[in-house]
Parts: structure tokens; sequence; C-alpha cells
């Protein structure tokens, strides 16, 4: 058994050797986990007991801003736990009652680390920074590829009457790449994932819920593959922005109070089999005429319940240039002001809709055995079964259960 010891009296932990280079460490009691992070190795795996651990925020200079048109704009922000250089293995016994209680504006920060996993865990307790150029999130991850499974990334929602941002839930930032899988993102103050500039995330099979801003943003020249994911209850849905690249399959996005899914700047947006469900404004929009992409197999119904807002209320909106775009084998129906605006009626060409898709129920966008969308999405397209694809959630090759 490897044994290295700690200074006595910081934290009571377990270690057990897995080999020369890397251990086990067990982190039962105590309250001082960066200091566990501190003397961790390259390669450690840390088991954290159930308990909250609380951080003590340190300021913070970043040196490049992730979202000024000068990237080189120095920002002030705060720092709760700190993971720089290496890479570690944290996870957590309860995903409930493990928690990281960061009380800073970049909760988790994670820099320069070639491969980091956080699991089974909850992050909470922001603390707002009062520069309003800090990227605030309960993870901030930097040059670095990391894996983010089956965490609570709630209740980050401390706000500055003075800053009109609040903390979001997982920010990449430049050089990252993140992989963000049935991950609980609720009730946080800003976008629940954001990717700037040079970020690349996959994110998957996640709640993210009850916040401002947008569910999922990709601006700049960041990337994003999301798919199966909930995103409500925002002020809006999935955006790409800048120049990114995004693509979005089997999400439903719904309730949210401005837009459900948008492409503006010189994106490319692929969206596909996603159901876009009775959102404020529009469901799906092209926002500019250099954004471009496709459009097919989505299920866009009952958007613009509220006075408008941010678009019109209507189920597609062409703020764009519609050559750009693919546009075909979806349902559009039953949205408050027409199905589309700027744009000439869609059904019936290109294998297009306007028909009730009978879904199971109010909450559950299963589709009846009758359903007018039983394969017939797109030709190209197959189910898992191999069949003709589904049109909306359940269809084609991401589809959940």
């Amino acid at each position: 058994m490897l044994s290295r010891r700690l200074i006595p009296g910081i934290l009571a932990c377990t270690i057990l050797a897995v080999s020369t280079q890397a251990a086990t460490l067990t982190v039962e009691r105590g309250s001082n986990l960066q200091s566990v992070i501190n003397y961790a190795v390259d390669g450690d795996t840390l088991l954290l007991g159930i308990k909250t651990f609380e951080a003590t925020p340190s300021e913070f200079v970043d040196s490049l801003c992730g979202n000024c048109l000068d990237p080189k704009t120095l920002v002030t922000a705060s720092t709760g736990f700190v993971i720089r250089g290496k890479s570690l293995v944290i996870i957590g016994r309860d995903r409930y009652q493990t928690r990281l209680m960061t009380k800073a504006g970049y909760g988790v920060y994670i820099e320069d680390s070639p491969s980091t996993k956080l699991i089974n865990l909850t992050i909470t307790g922001g603390r707002r920074d009062a520069d309003g150029n800090a990227t605030d999130a309960a993870v901030v991850v930097r040059r670095s590829n990391v894996q983010l499974e089956n965490l609570e990334i709630i209740d980050n929602d401390h706000r500055l009457d003075s800053v009109v941002v609040g903390i979001g839930g997982a920010f990449g930032r430049e050089g990252s790449t993140m992989m963000v899988a049935n991950c609980n993102i609720v009730n946080n103050g800003w976008d629940g994932i954001a990717l700037y500039r040079g970020a690349c995330a996959t994110v998957t099979d996640c709640l993210i819920k009850g916040g401002r801003g947008a569910g999922i943003g990709v601006t700049w020249d960041a990337s994003c593959v999301a798919y199966r994911n909930e995103v409500t209850g925002y002020w809006k849905g999935i955006g790409a922005f800048g120049t990114s690249w995004v693509i979005a399959r089997n999400n439903l996005v719904h309730d949210n109070l401005g837009w459900g899914i948008i492409a503006t700047g010189q994106s490319f947006m692929d969206i596909a089999n996603n159901v876009v469900h009775h959102n404020g404004n529009c469901g799906v929009a092209p926002w500019s005429t250099e954004s471009r992409g496709r459009m097919v197999n989505n299920i866009i119904t009952e958007n613009g319940w509220r006075e408008q807002w941010v678009c019109p209320c209507v189920g597609v909106w062409n703020y764009g240039d519609w050559a750009k775009w693919q546009f075909s084998n979806n349902i559009v129906f039953n949205n408050k002001e027409d199905e589309y605006r700027d744009i000439w009626d869609q059904k019936d060409i290109n294998g297009n809709l306007g028909v009730d898709p009978l879904f199971v129920g109010p909450s559950d966008f299963h589709l009846q055995p009758e359903s007018p969308a039983l394969n017939m999405g797109d030709s190209t397209i197959y189910n898992t079964d191999g069949s003709r694809s589904h049109i909306g959630l359940h269809g084609g090759p991401q589809a959940g259960p």
C-alpha cells in the first residue's frame, strides 16, 4: 500500500494505492478540500463523503475575457475550488448529500488539466462577482478536458443589483473540451451551458431548468453537440451565435420566455428531431442572413403564449436567408399568431406537415399509435430499429426511451 502523509488536522482521509503514480483518497471528514486537491498528484482519485465542503474564495484576475470584443480585457473575479495543471477524478458518495459550497464566481475552476472528472455530487452556493465581464459559473473550464457526470448544479442564484448577468451552470472557455452527461442544472442565475472562444462540448441527457439567459448558448467559434436534453424555464432555449457550430438533436425545448431555438451571426446549426413547444415567443428562427443549416424532423407547437418580446409569436420566423436552410419533414402546428412569419407556408412542401402530432399527453411527448409523425421523418434518417425515422423526440438514431 502506498502511503502519502497529509498535514495533521487539515483533513482526514484514507489513501489506497493504485500505482506509484496515483492513489485513491477517501475524504470523509475535515473541511479543507482545497488542501487535498493541492496535495493530490496527477491521476489521483478523490472519493468525497457525505458532507458539505466549503471553499475559501480567492481573488482572481482573469487575463482573458470570455465574451468581450477585446479578449485581452482584464477581468476581476473569484475562484472557489481550483484544479490546475493536473488530472483528477473527484467522486461524491451521494449525488445530493456530497456538496461543494463554492462561495465564489468561478465555483470550480479547472485550468490546464489533461483529464479531470467530476462525478456524483452537488455544486452550489456561488457568489456573483461585481465585474460584469466575469464568466461566473458553478464550473468554469479553460484549456482542459473535463467530464461532468451525474451532477446537481443547483441554486447558484446569487445576484448583484449592479450586474445584469448572474452565475451560470457549466461554462467552457478557451481551449476547453467538456462532456456534460446526466446532470441537473437547475435554478442558477445565468446560462445553463455557455461556450466561449475555442470551447467544445457534448451535452447529453441533462435537465437544464430555471435560469436567466439561455439554456444552452454557443458563442464565438465554439462548437457543441447537444442531444436528449430538456431545456425549460429560461429566457431563451438553445442558441448558436458568432461563427459557432451546433448540432441539436432530440432535445425538448419548452416553456422558455422568448425563443426556443435560434441561429444567428455566421453560425451553422443542425436542428433535428427536437420538440419545441410552448415557448413565449417564436419556436425556431434563422436570425441572420449569414446563418445556415438544417431543420428536419422537428415538432414545433403552441409557441407564442406571451406578449411579443424578442420575436413574433409564431412557430417559425425567418429573419435570415431561407435559401441557406434545409427545412423538411417538420410538423408546425397550433402556434399562437401563425405557423410561419416572413416565409411562405411550408405545409405539404418537402414533407412538412401542419397537423396535430398527437402527443400522449400535455407533458408526455411520446407519440400516440395513430400519430401522423410516426415513420414520416427524413427518409435518410433512421430510427434505432432501422425503420424510417419518426418526427420528434423519439425519432432518429439519438432517440431516447
